[in-house]
């Protein structure tokens, strides 16, 4: 009897010792989704909802509304924690109002702000992965109807905000990436891409540290193309500056997301010109590898219809997760990813002078 229940007794210990064990690592966890499993469309839409309301009165740059989104982003960051790079409780980046009548032809007269937030890297800090998104909208009509923007660019909003709270959440737990991750919501893309344009002329940043730009710009409706599946999103130029980011890309979806990557925009000769249409533009000119996330344009494009009950919010989270996996990745890699294509260019250059 005594020999079983000191055979029971050490059973018991070892199931306790296992059970510890377990508990104490992250070995068999992919820590990937595990965070990204926080990104979900009941959260993206509670935050749509506000950001792209009436009260928002269309987020027009420089005008009220657009003073209360980025009130809203900033409370954001300051609630979850997530620290500025500006230092302080300062995120606003001032763009000011000299600059941007510069594309908008003289007809703002008023200053505006970028909102910048991130998280230290754990062992390559000076290294940034930039996920970007522009916070403003195109304001009312002369009817003072107004143009809610939540898929332009409301979707790319909120899904920067999720993706943050995920690093957060990561960081928190000891699992805070490699690279530093900058959340860039910009200014005056609607006028001509100038709080971006802006941003890389005076980065926070060295544009030479930037390894990448991930730029969400409407991710929440479908195009008539994809009606009928909606499983779907346009990248655009992730091709172009770096085959391994465009590899990594392909390699993240086939891994977590199963969305059907369609690069119809990508083609250099596509006719809606889209590459040059959105804030990732003005990082790739420094040669900066990005990919643009985009569902393509619906009845509702800079119209009063695009409003957040029509967003999908199931496509939503699933894009969102796509971009999160492809930063997580990049951010967490031993080494930066090359620029080869840029680095051809330059080659190519050097040798026709």
């Amino acid at each position: 009897m005594r020999k079983i229940l000191f055979v029971a007794s050490l059973l018991v210990l070892a199931s306790c010792g296992s059970s510890k064990n377990v508990k104490s690592t992250d070995a068999n966890v992919d820590l990937a989704l595990k965070y990204a499993s926080s990104i979900t469309a009941k959260d993206l839409g509670n935050h749509l909802f506000i950001y792209s309301s009436d009260e928002y009165e269309g987020r027009n740059t420089g005008e009220p509304g657009q003073k209360k989104a980025v009130e809203y982003l900033k409370n954001f960051y300051v609630k979850e924690g997530i620290a500025s790079p500006l230092g302080g409780d300062n995120y606003f980046q001032e763009v000011p109002a000299s600059y941007l009548n510069r594309f908008s032809r003289g007809r703002n007269l008023k200053d505006s702000e970028n909102v910048l937030a991130y998280i230290k890297g754990t062992e390559k800090p000076d290294e940034i992965v930039v996920i970007s998104a522009h916070l403003d909208h195109v304001g009312k009509n002369n009817k003072g109807e107004i143009y809610n923007g939540a898929d332009d660019d409301g979707s790319g909003t909120v899904a920067i905000l999720e993706i943050a709270e995920a690093f957060k959440k990561a960081a928190e737990a000891g699992h805070g990436p490699k690279r530093s991750i900058l959340f860039l919501h910009v200014t005056g893309e609607e006028k001509g891409l100038l709080g971006s344009r802006y941003y890389t002329e005076n980065p926070t940043f060295p544009i030479a540290n930037t390894v990448t730009d991930l730029n969400i710009d409407m991710i929440g409706r479908t195009d008539e193309r994809h009606k009928g599946d909606p499983n779907y999103v346009y990248l655009i130029g992730s091709d172009k500056l770096s085959t391994e980011l465009h590899n990594i890309s392909e390699a993240m979806n086939k891994k977590y997301t199963n969305i059907q990557l369609d690069y119809k925009y990508n083609d250099d000769n596509d006719p809606n010109r889209f590459y040059y249409r959105s804030d990732h533009y003005n990082f790739a000119q420094y040669d900066v590898p990005i990919i643009f996330y985009f569902n393509g344009t619906h009845e509702d494009y800079h119209g009063i219809g695009d409003t957040p009950d029509k967003i999908n919010y199931e496509m939503l989270e699933k894009r969102t997760r796509l971009v999160f996996h492809t930063a997580w990745e990049v951010a967490n890699m031993d080494k930066r990813i090359v620029a080869d294509k840029a680095e051809k260019k330059e080659e190519k250059k050097e040798k026709s002078e």
